[in-house]
């Protein structure tokens, strides 16, 4: 009898673990397709370090392992920025590097020695699974279905806007920040319902970690004071909120002010004020419950509005004051970028200088997220009906996301979590609508009267019979439907799967250091011109020889080639990368004293004329006038590079500006001898170029890669120039200014 009374209880919690470790081997298999996809560059390719600034992460990475945690910390690097140098390990986000030495010496104790390279390498697709696993965590807390936390991490996993950033080889600080946005976020909403402190803690330990590992964390802090600011307003204030936000506020704030990159800011910068703020906020709301509950209502009314006028007029005071005497810095130029698309342009030629820090076409809202467009709309739309505490963060979550991706491409990033997770909310309501349907029951039989009438017996028998016959037909049209609507979205979700494994595939699987094109024949042909280059210099260089080149390749040369730079993508000093660019932009008469001041012994430069590669530094060539032209607007002037029509032209009807200007000079420099007499094309610029070639006086090419892509030139000695050169000359004169200067220097101090 026990067992007979045990056994639907039994029953319900066999059926739980079933549905429990069936949602697991799902996630599971999810978290493996998510990683799988990551993998096409290290399968068509080799297990390589992808881009720009995760070759620096990779070489910060190298020296934390070598050398330990405390060196790495303290780490001077005078091979960057010369002759300034960089104090590396208190500018920069240690998270990544951590994590990644974390891992290595963890495998160590296992007794797996696995190299750190590809730990490097296959990090990125690790913490995509856990994205995933992250992304069901917080849908599964905004929907009671259990499908929407399902597709919320497939979708997640898969999504070409997250893998864009997180493919196999990119090691960059988005690698594990995303994971920790989702999961901070999946914390947050925790704290906020169960009003715990706990939960709370356990958000600012993972907040801790995201600023650790990443600039975005600055959404973060304004996202979250926001949320409690809009449900304030909403009269939703409770003792669950007060202990969250106070909580996460108190210790966060604490942890991230141990990243020695960020310091006082969350007490010193305009944009940690709203979280202070907030938290004000908070404890005033709070001391006024509490007065409600001493204060009869009228005196308490008149308390109140007094209350409010006092300190909002002394706050507003105090924030003025401080950051007139600078005591809280005023924003920054990224943050007024955010809001106006022309002030970088303006205002900061080196921010806009920058491909994903462009406006976003509306195309790539499709290329990105294809099928979630039109279900994110309807998952907000239902947020708006229940719109529980936890709805009204993900609504806020959506506009703000929304309005900066459409203002710089790279901010797609931290769009695509609540795309993925509205997008599986609306989903998941549509199949279990259609799935879990069940057909009308048919209404009640009548009976007879009492009084045995059997003209209503017969009636009703005639009834039940048509009844029962219309009774398949209907079930036909409901399973028609079901069918006809599952089918549909399976066949979408198909051609979602087969988008983001072509974009992904195509587009995102490329790294930059290792180009390949298609042949005639359809056979795959790899240019290797970069790290053809970089073995280069790496061979045939003295170890301490100092290479110019354009900041973007600042980073791979100091990584691959091991050689000193003057300039990387660090771009923390603007007037030394203007240095660089006015070098670039200038007759050679300039450049040649710019050179030998900053001991360059080699130029290196991007050419894509004979290959048609267009990221070259021709095209890039007009960003560096503009940087420099910022600094020295006297000497450098940007319209002296275009034509009097306002064109940009490299053929015969180029200014000659452009035709002196170093860059011009090592671009085409020989390039003729590969084209018969006066047939010498440009295939990017599809330009044909003069008959005669341009002479250089003070630079001997040194070195040119198999397709023309990677020139390094060497600085010839001051010897080798000739005197009667111009640029000599030059140079002696200024040696002559500066001697004078000295002279009449220490003659005011003998005087002195």
């Amino acid at each position: 009898m026990a067992v007979e009374a045990l056994r639907p209880f039994l029953q319900g919690t066999s059926g739980r673990n079933t549905r429990g470790l069936l949602r697991l081997i799902i996630l599971c298999t999810i978290a493996g397709a998510a990683v799988a996809s990551r993998l096409f560059s290290v399968i068509r390719f080799e297990s390589i370090i992808h881009e720009f600034d995760p070759w620096f992460n990779f070489r910060a990475t190298k020296y934390l392992v070598q050398h330990g945690f405390y060196s790495f910390w303290d780490w001077f690097d005078d091979r960057t920025w010369h002759p300034l140098g960089r104090v590396t390990g208190g500018t920069l986000y240690p998270g990544l590097m951590v994590t990644s030495g974390a891992i290595y010496h963890a495998l160590r104790i296992l007794s797996m020695p696995v190299d750190i390279r590809n730990i490097c390498v296959l990090l990125a697709p690790g913490f995509s699974g856990l994205t995933a696993f992250a992304s069901y965590l917080i849908t599964s807390e905004m929907s009671t279905s259990p499908s929407a936390g399902l597709l919320a991490a497939a979708f997640m996993g898969i999504t070409p806007g997250y893998i864009s950033r997180s493919v196999a080889g990119s090691y960059d600080n988005e690698a594990i920040a995303i994971f920790l946005l989702v999961f901070t976020f999946f914390l947050w909403i925790k704290s906020v319902k169960n009003g715990s402190a706990m939960w709370g803690a356990l958000t600012a330990l993972f907040y801790g970690y995201m600023v650790s590992a990443w600039g975005g964390y600055v959404f973060i802090t304004n996202l979250l004071p926001l949320h409690v600011f809009v449900l304030i307003c909403m009269g939703r204030y409770s003792p669950r909120l007060y202990v969250a936000y106070s909580s996460w506020f108190a210790l966060g704030t604490l942890a991230s002010m141990q990243v020695p990159f960020v310091g006082f800011l969350p007490i010193r910068s305009s944009e940690h004020m709203s979280a202070l703020g907030v938290f004000g906020l908070v404890q005033l709301v709070a001391f006024v419950e509490f007065i409600r509950q001493q204060v009869p209502s009228r005196q308490f009314q008149t308390l109140l509005r007094g209350l409010i006028f006092t300190v909002f007029t002394v706050s507003l005071g105090g924030l003025v004051l401080l950051t007139v005497t600078g005591v809280i810095a005023p924003w920054s130029g990224r943050f007024y970028s955010l809001w106006d698309t022309g002030y970088a342009k303006i205002h900061i030629p080196i921010i806009a200088s920058v491909s994903e820090h462009q406006p976003t076409a509306w195309p790539a809202f499709f290329f990105d997220l294809n099928l979630l467009i039109w279900l994110f709309p309807a998952g907000v739309y239902m947020c708006f009906q229940k719109l529980k505490d936890e709805h009204v963060f993900v609504v806020i979550y959506a506009v703000l996301s929304s309005y900066f991706a459409g203002v710089m491409v790279r901010l797609m990033l931290t769009l695509t979590p609540v795309v993925c997770i509205a997008s599986a909310m609306a989903l998941s309501t549509v199949l279990d609508a259609y799935i879990v349907a069940e057909n009308p029951s048919p209404p009640p039989q009548q009976n007879g009267d009492a009084n045995g009438d059997a003209s209503k017996d017969i009636a009703n028998f005639f009834k039940n019979s048509l009844r029962s016959t219309r009774k398949p037909v209907y079930g036909i049209y409901t399973y028609l439907s079901k069918v006809s609507i599952v089918s549909t979205l399976t066949v979408y979700l198909l051609l979602f799967v087969l988008h983001c494994t072509w974009v992904t595939s195509n587009a995102y699987s490329s790294p930059s250091v290792v180009l390949a094109s298609k042949l005639p024949d359809g056979s795959t042909h790899i240019i290797d011109d970069y790290r053809e280059a970089y073995y280069w210099l790496r061979q045939n260089t003295p170890e301490k020889a100092k290479i110019m080149s354009w900041w973007d390749y600042g980073y791979q040369i100091g990584g691959m080639a091991d050689r000193p730079t003057l300039v990387d993508n660090n771009t923390w000093n603007n007037t030394h990368i203007a240095t660089v660019g006015k070098a670039m932009s200038s007759r050679e008469e300039v450049s040649y004293p710019i050179l030998r001041q900053h001991d360059v012994d080699y130029v290196l430069i991007v050419f894509g004329g004979l290959l048609g590669y267009s990221g070259d530094d021709i095209n890039k060539f007009l960003w560096m006038v503009r940087i420099s032209e910022g600094i020295w607007p006297d000497e450098v002037n940007e319209r002296s590079f275009f034509t009097a029509r306002g064109e940009y032209r490299v053929d015969d009807e180029a200014t000659p500006t452009m035709k002196n200007s170093l860059m011009y000079k090592m671009s085409y420099y020989n390039y003729n001898n590969l084209f018969p007499a006066g047939q010498a094309q440009d295939r990017v610029r599809g330009s044909k170029l003069p008959a005669v070639g341009p002479e250089l006086s003070t630079l001997e090419e040194a070195f040119t890669s198999e397709n023309w892509i990677i020139r390094i030139y060497k600085v010839k000695d001051l010897d080798n120039v000739g005197r009667d050169h111009a640029s000599a000359v030059a140079f002696e004169k200024g040696n002559k200014k500066k001697k004078t200067a000295k002279r009449r220097g220490a003659r005011v101090l003998r005087t002195e």
